[in-house]
């Protein structure tokens, strides 16, 4: 996952009438801002899992368990990531989510006429 330089690692303080301008909803904008947190964690978690897999034995022998190095790195590198929620409300921020609700989905769909 390609992650933006732009986006700090650490907290930073927001106006909540920023979340308010795609959907009018303060609340609504941090459910849908929460959902593309866990969507991102979950990518990052799967991303790392794939690439500490290979680094897997299967050695119950905790003598023969060593350090390794680049496996060390990786996970160092994947905890300097900004968090999925620091992510994912520049995304939101920036128009890049898209979303849909729920009347959005309740709406009839309006068969043509054949011919």
């Amino acid at each position: 996952m390609k992650t933006p330089n732009n986006v700090s690692a650490s907290i930073v303080t927001r106006n909540m009438s920023d979340f308010t301008h795609e959907t009018g909803n303060v609340y609504e904008s941090i459910a849908i801002i929460s959902k593309r947190a866990n969507q991102i964690s979950v990518k990052l978690k799967e991303e790392l899992n794939g690439k500490l897999a290979e680094f897997a034995t299967t050695v119950d022998n905790l003598e023969e368990v060593f350090e390794n190095r680049e496996q060390i790195e990786i996970s160092k590198h994947y905890e300097r990531l900004p968090k999925p929620t620091n992510l994912a409300i520049e995304e939101f921020l920036e128009g890049k989510v898209t979303f849909r609700t729920l009347e959005e989905e309740a709406l009839p769909i309006v068969a043509r006429p054949t011919e």
